[in-house]
């Protein structure tokens, strides 16, 4: 996090300690997950910390870019195990809070996806299963060299199936079957190759290289930003011809914008433009 800034503290657990901190710096909002002992796991409560800054985010117009970080040697080990196995012990075997954890999961997924400024991951060691889920619904995402990735739930009898959605929309068929049907890790450099993270970074130059790439984004016309991204995700659910008609549309009420205009005519004029983000 850069010094210039001074960090709030997010959402607490039960036990008072933070599951979360906060920063907003120059357009981009950092949440950082800091519960390294517990190797960031989403247990439902990590999950609505999540949930709740993405939220603020969403409607505060001074963020304009979210980077989603953690703390320790883990980024995310998936969903709390110790969570799931408590629930057994219900009356239905677990069976609801099951239910209720895995739309809890997806739920937050689609609203990163949904959520209507960029969102960069950055990951700085482990992400697990539910965890490479998270790295996989950011729209961008960095990482060191020495992280790695993985959907290694076949390895204890649970087939990483909601992973698989966010997994198999970043990385080719043939390569998301070989992480599921393995269980096994990939490095930095194949989960790059695989096109599951954008860039590797070396650890001591991460923050300043995460932060100038992510102002750059900041730097745009935060509504374009938003028409942008919204037609990213719809366009690639719909068959080709359907996706240029909608793509096409999305054009025109683009260049309706005012940001559009004040855009044109600055490059026009050789000038930087004043975004009015509408």
């Amino acid at each position: 996090m850069s010094a210039s800034a001074t960090p709030e503290t997010a959402t607490s657990d039960a036990d008072g300690k933070p599951l979360l901190a906060t920063l907003l710096h120059q357009g981009v909002y950092r949440i950082v997950m800091q519960r390294p002992e517990k190797m960031n796991a989403l247990s439902r409560e990590m999950m609505s910390a999540l949930s709740a800054e993405l939220t603020k985010a969403a409607e505060d117009p001074d963020v304009r870019v979210v980077v989603l970080g953690a703390e320790g040697k883990v980024f995310c080990a998936g969903h709390d195990l110790k969570e799931l196995t408590a629930a057994r012990a219900e009356a239905d075997g677990g069976k609801a809070t099951y239910e209720a954890i895995m739309r809890q999961c997806s739920d937050l997924m689609q609203q990163i996806v949904r959520l209507p400024k960029p969102v960069i991951a950055v990951v700085t060691g482990v992400a697990t299963a539910a965890g490479c889920q998270l790295v996989a619904s950011c729209d961008l995402a960095m990482a060191v060299d020495t992280a790695t990735f993985c959907t290694p739930g076949v390895n204890i009898g649970l087939f990483c199936s909601t992973p698989m959605v966010a997994l198999s929309r970043n990385v080719a068929p043939k390569q998301a079957m070989e992480m599921l049907l393995t269980g096994e890790s990939i490095d930095a450099s194949t989960a790059k190759d695989f096109g599951l993270i954008n860039r590797i970074v070396p650890r001591d130059y991460l923050d300043q290289v995460v932060q100038k790439y992510a102002e750059a984004i900041a730097s745009k016309s935060a509504h374009t930003l938003k028409i942008g991204k919204e037609a990213f995700y719809r366009q690639l659910e719909m068959p080709l011809s359907d996706a240029y008609d909608f793509a096409a549309q999305t054009m025109v009420d683009n260049m309706m914008a005012n940001d559009a205009q004040e855009g044109i005519n600055a490059f026009l004029q050789k000038r930087k433009p004043e975004w009015t983000d509408d």
